[in-house]
């Protein structure tokens, strides 16, 4: 789950990392009411769960508070790399020395906290790596043994940041910034830039935090967070329906029971020459409701075919082929449906389908072959 900015500063405020005042604004009127409580020129910035803001123009400094007024009318509404914008933080602007960039996130090849850090902020991390990995600190953090200020130290001195009065304040910020990381259970907590004021202050003047989806039941007060109005409408949707769900942009639809069998079969759907329109894992059970909520799902895109993909251990594969039948029969589905049944009971499921013989339902033994199959299918509907 990604937060906004004005959510993640939030978090690195309570963990004691320093941000800019500012207040949220929904409308024109409240960004010059917030203009004229801050004081002073402030920035307004959109909020919205993608990178690459400034360059589409989402963010825009204002001297008064009916210029924020304005910038504001300029900026609600705004389509950003396909996020509309609905709200803005109002930010005191900030006179900026240096900017650096530092995060921490999950290597997910270590199975580590990563920590980067380089005095080249404010521009895109991988920018940077490409352009001067020199100048990119990386430490990885060894969760058994826990983070250490000396670690802290090592990337100030790796990064070359060797004024003493930012140092202190960095080794600071940096364990605090894993304090967050660790107690909210985060993929990625990451400050860019962090600035250095003339005055010689370090301060939060971006925040990008992205939290495990799977550690939200543990931490309530970050699930409220979620605009469930920003995320992608079919999503959502699968979401209230208990299914695990992701949006692709291809023209196959996906079903299967278990995240690994469900990524095994994009790959070979891929491998035969095709383009998967979802990832969907409709979990063990397989009845009625689920795929029926399933194939509601899936069939709101414009799929031309869909593979049902499934493996039966605790699952019977004469419960799914009853299943899919009765969805069959609730619903209409006018595109081919390829099933693949494999597992216990799995003759059974076939035997059921071989029987109805829906008209538009096509059983094929091996994963491999059913792939093709929903590929051919596919590419002649």
């Amino acid at each position: 789950m990604d937060l906004y900015e004005y959510q993640g500063k939030e978090l690195f405020r309570r963990s004691g990392i320093a941000v800019s005042n500012g207040r949220l604004a929904l409308s024109p009127a409240e960004a010059r009411q917030a203009a004229q409580e801050l004081g002073g020129p402030v920035v307004v910035k959109a909020q919205v769960h993608v990178g690459g803001r400034g360059k589409a123009g989402g963010i825009k400094l204002a001297a008064t508070p009916a210029e924020a007024e304005a910038r504001a009318s300029e900026i609600l509404g705004l389509d950003i790399r396909g996020h509309a914008v609905h709200r803005l933080w109002i930010e005191q602007a900030s006179d900026i020395a240096k900017e650096y960039y530092l995060s921490v996130t999950f290597d997910r090849g270590e199975k580590k906290p990563l920590f980067m850090l380089t005095t080249e902020g404010g521009i895109d991390i991988e920018e940077v790596a490409a352009r001067t990995p020199e100048k990119l600190a990386r430490l990885h953090v060894d969760p058994l043994a826990g983070f250490h200020p000396f670690q802290a130290r090592w990337l100030c001195f790796t990064a070359g940041i060797r004024d003493p009065g930012e140092q202190k304040q960095l080794v600071a910020i940096i364990g605090k910034l894993y304090d967050a990381f660790v107690s909210c259970e985060a993929m990625l907590c990451e400050i860019n830039p962090l600035i250095v004021t003339p005055a010689g202050e370090l301060r939060a003047l971006d925040a990008k935090v992205t939290i495990d989806d799977n550690a939200l039941h543990r931490h309530p007060e970050l699930a409220e967070m979620r605009d469930l109005a920003a995320g992608n409408a079919q999503e959502q949707r699968a979401h209230e329906k208990g299914l695990a769900y992701v949006k692709l942009d291809g023209d196959i639809g996906i079903l299967g029971n278990g995240a690994g069998l469900v990524m095994s079969t994009l790959d070979v759907v891929a491998q035969a020459g095709g383009r998967p329109a979802n990832f969907c894992d409709i979990g063990g059970g397989a009845q009625a409701d689920v795929v029926v909520g399933a194939l509601e799902i899936i069939t709101a895109d414009p799929v031309r075919a869909i593979l049902f993909n499934i493996f039966g251990g605790i699952t019977r594969g004469g419960e799914v082929a009853r299943g899919l039948l009765e969805a069959l029969e609730r619903m209409r589905i006018d595109v081919p449906v390829v099933v693949r049944l494999d597992g216990t009971e799995a003759e059974e499921g076939r035997r059921l389908l071989a029987e109805a013989a829906p008209p538009n339902v096509h059983v094929e033994d091996t994963m491999l072959d059913a792939a093709s199959r929903v590929v051919q299918l596919a590419a002649s509907g």
